[in-house]
């Protein structure tokens, strides 16, 4: 058997773009944040994680422009032997202040940080408990721990006695992690974090939160899930990315200084990975400031995403309800979400289209997000869009 089989055989992307109704890897050839330039036309965007609309901040792109002429453009190795930049401390320490941490410890990708951590931490015997809707990143992770002799079991999406009813079954002497999103990147909805909590302590587990959808968007001053939740001093590990709301790449995990001491000795994701640029760690920082300046944004990432959420109810869509910046219209059929991509493409509105396998069946839609930077009429706009492709498809 060929193993490149599959690959001659793969031609479900081929087919889609012989309709023209391909929607992924777009070129996005300007970038003003709300805006952007696609195949030469002005394009509002509704599909952009740039939640308080900082990647074309002048301060962020000032403080890559300066990291890169005094470190360089690259570290040319990885954090445990050359790779360490004063920056690179100095970030950590500013994020364990902003969140309450004894410690942080950054990774290369918000995707690799999961994988830095579960396996590292989750072993044989281990178990690792995760949520049916977890990120892919946090799916591989639990994988890779799999792979490693531990065992991996999973709960219904955010449903806490489901939760129970799995790791009530479990030894009560084995060591057990809990791993869930803050806010699910997919639907938007905020993880029902107390009585995970609770679950926590009377099981004996340890808990994971991935914040990547959370930081600067809920909690206080954009202090993620734990915050929003008055749980900083109880959760024990939360992960992040610097891809969102810190408008740069890389990732970063918080916890106590005993935790993150044993991940920086003993992670291969981070022994044996490059680590993050000059560029992107200086430009993190320069987000963390304006964060922290203007916490106004945080605010106004809600209100938009409000705005929008419910204008897109009032004109009849069925849409997942939620307080955070992912707002995801559900089409619920293959053929119809790609129509509707390219109905709302062509009215100059670009969102995620998110199709079967990645969702079930039932739950195809058009993922919208929005940001702290989209003025009213931009919203107006993406929800006028909506309503002309939603009537021309009889889904209103």
């Amino acid at each position: 058997m060929d193993i490149f089989k599959k690959c001659l055989e793969f031609t479900r992307a081929d087919e889609i773009k012989a309709s023209g109704l391909y929607p992924y890897f777009k070129a996005i050839e300007a970038n003003e944040g709300p805006e952007v330039q696609i195949e030469g036309r002005k394009i509002v965007m509704a599909g952009s994680n740039n939640y308080l609309g900082l990647t074309a901040h002048p301060k962020v792109k000032e403080a890559a422009i300066k990291a890169i002429e005094k470190y360089g453009t690259g570290c040319s190795g990885s954090r445990y032997l050359t790779g360490t930049l004063d920056l690179h401390n100095e970030l950590e320490a500013r994020l364990a202040k902003f969140f309450k941490s004894e410690s942080v410890l950054l990774f290369t990708t918000g995707y690799l940080t999961a994988q830095g951590i579960i396996p590292t931490l989750v072993q044989r015997g281990d178990y690792v408990i995760a949520d049916k809707d977890d990120h892919a990143c946090i799916v591989v992770a639990n994988l890779m721990a799999k792979g490693a002799a531990a065992e991996m079991v999973r709960y219904k999406h955010n449903d806490m006695d489901d939760l129970e009813r799995v790791i009530a079954k479990l030894p009560a002497d084995a060591g057990k992690l809990i791993v869930s999103d803050g806010v699910f990147s997919t639907g938007g909805e905020i993880v029902e974090l107390p009585r995970l909590n609770e679950i926590a302590k009377k099981y004996g587990a340890r808990i994971l939160i991935d914040d990547a959808h959370a930081v600067g968007v809920i909690g206080k001053g954009g202090r993620g899930t734990a915050s929003e939740f008055n749980l900083e001093s109880e959760i024990d590990m939360t992960m992040g990315t610097f891809s969102k709301t810190f408008a740069s790449l890389g990732g970063f995990v918080a916890s106590t200084e005993r935790v993150i001491n044993y991940l920086k000795h003993n992670s291969p994701a981070l022994i044996f990975g490059a680590s993050p640029t000059p560029a992107s760690v200086a430009s993190a920082l320069a987000a963390l400031d304006i964060l922290e300046a203007e916490p106004e944004r945080v605010e106004k990432v809600v209100k938009n995403a409000t705005s929008a959420r419910e204008k897109l109810k009032e004109a009849g869509f069925n849409v997942i309800d939620g307080r955070t910046a992912v707002v995801p219209v559900i089409i619920g059929d293959d053929a119809l979400a790609f129509n509707m991509w390219k109905l709302l493409f062509d009215y100059g509105v670009f969102t995620n289209l998110f199709i079967s396998p990645g969702v079930p069946q039932g739950r195809q839609m058009m993922r919208t997000s929005y940001m702290a930077t989209h003025e009213e009429r931009h919203i107006d706009f993406i929800v006028e869009a909506f309503v002309k492709a939603g009537k021309e498809l009889h889904i209103i």
